[in-house]
């Protein structure tokens, strides 16, 4: 190094980060330097050299040689700045709580006995442990650390801060597993109920050991603290501390640690005074327009519904990035000035963006805040969260993400001094008890993680006992262990499986290793999907493929029936019943009339009338005679009726009395219109014989019928489908449902919606009986128990909001012939399928998904008889369809994540 600056800034960078010489064209994160590091350089620098100095200018120099001329001209320009030490406070009056440690108080009173906010540790420790060294190394840390001691008062409702005896001792319980044979077990048990005992904020103390006697000269020591004294940084301290304080003791030596300057009490005064001012407007100014519109919540496929109110239960999975994808990481932090921290960090929020669809998400960090040089040392809750608000939208390259991200988290962290929970003040984000607030997902960059490590006669590693809270709903904690990263991935429990962590674990390390791969590619196009997840979702989910007689029209089918049973009642409505031959036979007489007309097939015909005995005659017969029905509600208002006859434009027209007052004169001035209320019909001696397809050039690859869709998303559209599309369908439904000639299905559904045709043909398919409900009882619940009552039905469709008002109609319970409940049209709530299990226990719920466009259903679920989840799926793809997940490139989404739904197949119109 050349002159004082470098030279100082050398001395600092070999004690931070540990290494002999630092040369002057040597590179801070290149020599081990990471954004904690960097913190506390600019703590440093400020002490050594009077300059306050940004953590941008320390990552846009990196370079010894730079940063020390970058420091020689803010010197130059401004000269020096003392920055204020830490003074110690008196302790003759009552002491303040730090700003999160007065958050953390006021959420304790409001959940007393509470666990959520406990830091523990567990060490194994193997070899001969001496005890008493062992209970005096943590009564002497007990006493050194006073935030080890404080207790939380409150006389006059407003909280203050007492510290107990330094001789009171840290609070110890032994036990002795060492003859158990369940000992593995009984170690468990006790680690759980240990993370389950709570402490008492005003009593204390808020820091106790357990010391359990294992089998084979072993030990597992607990160690609880409440968070309001500690945090993750203070377990590096106190371990640190019990390793020097141990070795010590059981050589018989005495205390080897040097005495404290301050304490955390001084801290705390020191940061009510310190954050005020201009200094706490510009921080809070920073937050306020930084999460300004950022969005409540970060919305997950989840496996479980999220609880109303939060639960803190938790889980995790080990993560690991092996030292190959590690080296690569540090390369390409390296060409992007950021950190490994900043790296995974823009990793993750691609993962999250693509796993939720949202392009603006919100991921809370946590940070040291040990910037200033006198609190390195100590033990106390410093510890803050940053809201790092990261934006995906404009497909960004991974490039354009890490610079996104650098910005972002050094931007951040030159705000840190404001307490998360001031900046949820500030910010006023709609609150939820479902939910935390500003972010549900956190990723901690571990710098101070206790691994393992000899300690005079015993091996002592961090154990994972115990390990079952987590404070949001994904927590991903990561640091560098040796040439790997690793860490754990912790989840909520209510919400997710492990199954579902592991496979996000694998979207991180596939999007990791493509960015290291290119990183110009856009990252919104990163392939995330392991080869085996993307066979299942694209193949094994689509393997449907099954024999139907794709060749055959729908009306030639129901001909077969005829031909089976010509004497079976086809159609019941109120006392009219046709049976099989007679319902055929009046078709085919209208369907030669028809012919007579000009009917030919792809040809749309229209028909307008209510339901009726005419309306099933009306359709057999259009098809018969090779036309595609067009059917028009009458129910539907003039001008919608209009708007479809004027799309479609039909040149014939089936109606009735309701059909015509309901079009109007204007209307059937464009068509020729056959009325089939007509007394003495042109077609009545026309003969009753099934018209012949191939005469007409009719094949199964001719339109069935022309559907318009609600136009609930713009213009109504005229759904083409053809004959085989409709057979797949109904071939699909006999396979999965199997009517036969006893049953009865309702039909109720109006016909300009394509679930009637399921309800028609099916069952004139399979030789089951048609009661026709009368043209309004749809819309009476009453009225539809009746008749499934009276006609003993035993298959009806229902949309689930209808079905609600139908499960609270009297006497519903003793529609004891329904064997077949199929719903679709809407969501079906889960309460309400478990009321349908609970008071229709021997109905077969059946919940049933598709577009009008696709041949009316695409997918279907059976709820089982002991079903209890919250959400009630749409089931798998249907015979000989394909159902897939699409992100706006094309590519098929994660598994549970949010995508287009693509529909293909044999029932595409």
């Amino acid at each position: 190094p050349r002159g004082a600056v470098e030279t100082a800034l050398a001395q600092i960078w070999a004690e931070l980060l540990g290494v002999e010489r630092v040369g002057r064209h040597d590179h801070f994160f290149e020599l081990g330097g990471h954004s904690l590091l960097a913190v506390q350089l600019s703590s440093r620098l400020s002490r050594a050299v009077g300059v306050e100095l940004p953590l941008s200018t320390l990552f846009a120099n990196p370079v010894l040689s730079d940063l020390a001329a970058s420091i020689v001209e803010v010197l130059s320009r401004s000269g020096t700045q003392d920055l204020p030490a830490i003074a110690a406070v008196s302790r003759d009056e009552p002491l303040v709580l730090s700003f999160a440690q007065q958050r953390l108080w006021f959420l304790a009173q409001l959940d007393e006995g509470s666990t959520n906010y406990h830091i523990p540790l567990a060490l194994r420790l193997r070899g001969e442990l001496d005890r008493s060294a062992w209970q005096r190394s943590l009564d002497r840390l007990f006493a050194r650390h006073e935030a080890l001691r404080s207790v939380f008062v409150a006389p006059e409702g407003k909280p203050w801060v007492e510290v107990l005896p330094p001789d009171a001792g840290l609070p110890m319980v032994e036990h002795d597993l060492r003859d158990r044979p369940d000992a593995e077990a009984a170690l468990l048990d006790l680690c759980h109920e240990e993370a389950r005992t709570p402490f008492d904020l005003a009593r204390g103390p808020l820091i106790r050991g357990r010391l359990i006697r294992m089998p084979d000269e072993e030990h597992v020591f607990l160690l609880t603290q409440h968070h309001i004294v500690s945090d993750g940084w203070s377990m590096g301290v106190l371990v640190r501390e019990l390793r020097q304080l141990y070795r010590a003791f059981e050589a018989g030596q005495d205390d080897p640690l040097p005495p404290l300057a301050i304490q955390y009490p001084d801290y705390a005064a020191w940061q009510r005074q310190w954050l005020s001012g201009e200094r706490l407007q510009k921080q809070a100014q920073y937050w306020r327009d930084t999460l300004s519109g950022a969005p409540a919540r970060l919305v997950l496929p989840t496996d479980h519904a999220r609880p109303a109110q939060q639960s803190f239960a938790g889980a995790s999975v080990p993560i690991v990035i092996d030292a190959d994808l590690t080296r690569g990481l540090k390369r390409l932090s390296r060409q992007h000035g950021t950190t490994l921290f900043m790296t995974v960090l823009a990793a993750w929020a691609a993962v999250l963006s693509r796993l939720s669809g949202q392009d603006d998400l919100v991921i809370g960090v946590p940070s040291a805040n040990r910037g200033r040089r006198e609190i390195e040392e100590l033990i106390g809750f410093f510890v803050n969260t940053l809201a790092l608000r990261l934006d995906l939208s404009g497909e960004p390259s991974v490039s354009q993400l890490l610079e996104q991200t650098r910005r972002t988290a050094l931007a951040a962290q030159e705000h840190q001094d404001l307490p998360f929970e001031q900046v949820v003040e500030i910010v006023q984000p709609p609150r939820a008890l479902d939910h935390t607030p500003l972010f549900q997902v956190m990723l901690a960059w571990q710098n101070n993680a206790v691994g393992s490590f000899d300690l005079a006669g015993l091996s002592v590693e961090a154990a994972g006992e115990g390990y079952d809270q987590v404070k949001v709903d994904l927590e991903l904690s990561l640091g560098e262990c040796g040439e790997v990263i690793a860490g754990t991935f912790g989840y909520a429990s209510a919400l997710f499986d492990e199954a579902t962590i592991e496979r996000q674990r694998g979207y991180l390390l596939a999007l990791l290793r493509a960015m290291v791969a290119d990183a110009g590619q856009p990252v919104g196009r990163i392939e995330l999907l392991p080869a085996a997840e993307r066979a299942y979702l694209l193949e094994e989910l689509n393997r449907t493929a099954a024999a139907y007689p794709s060749e055959r029209c729908i009306h030639e089918l129901f001909e077969q029936q005829v031909q089976k049973a010509p004497e079976a009642v086809a159609l019941v409505f109120e006392d009219e019943r046709l049976s099989y031959g007679e319902l055929n036979a009046r078709a085919n007489r209208l369907a030669h009339h028809l012919i007579g007309l000009g009917v030919r097939p792809d040809q749309p015909v229209a028909i307008c009338l209510e339901r009726s005995p005419a309306m099933v005659v009306g359709l057999l017969a259009i098809l018969k005679a090779g036309g595609a029905y067009l059917p028009l509600d009458p129910a539907y208002p003039c001008a919608r009726l209009r708007q479809v006859v004027d799309d479609a434009a039909p040149r014939l027209l089936l109606c009735d009395a309701a059909g015509r007052a309901a079009l109007g004169a204007e209307a059937l001035a464009d068509v020729s219109v056959v009325d089939l209320e007509t007394v003495t019909p042109a077609w009545a001696e026309l003969p009753a014989c099934d018209p012949d397809p191939r005469a007409l050039g009719l094949t199964a690859r001719h339109l069935a019928y022309v559907i318009y869709t609600s136009g609930s998303t713009g213009t109504p559209k005229g759904a083409q489908n053809e004959h085989r599309a409709i057979i797949n369908r109904l071939i699909w439904m006999q396979k999965a449902y199997a009517l036969n000639a006893t049953d009865v299905v309702l039909q109720k559904t109006p016909f300009g919606f394509d679930v009637s045709a399921w309800e028609f043909f099916w069952t004139l398919l399979e030789g089951a009986t048609l009661v026709l409900a009368p043209p309004a009882a749809h819309k009476d619940p009453d009225a539809l128990v009746n008749l499934i009552i009276s006609r003993r039905i035993t298959t009806a469709h229902f949309v689930p909001s209808m079905l609600v008002s139908f499960m609270d109609t009297n006497g519903v319970d003793r529609c004891t012939s329904l064997k077949r409940l199929v719903c679709s049209g809407e969501a079906l709530p889960a309460s309400l399928a478990q009321k349908v299990q609970r008071v229709l226990p021997w109905t077969g719920l059946h919940n049933l998904y598709g577009p009008t466009e696709a041949a009316i259903d695409v997918t279907a679920w059976t709820c089982p008889a002991d079903f209890d989840g919250s959400v009630v799926p749409i089931g798998r793809p249907i015979a000989n369809t394909r159902i897939y997940l699409l992100d706006a490139h094309g590519a098929p989404v994660p598994f549970g994540a949010v995508g287009e739904l693509c529909i293909g197949g044999a029932g595409v119109a």
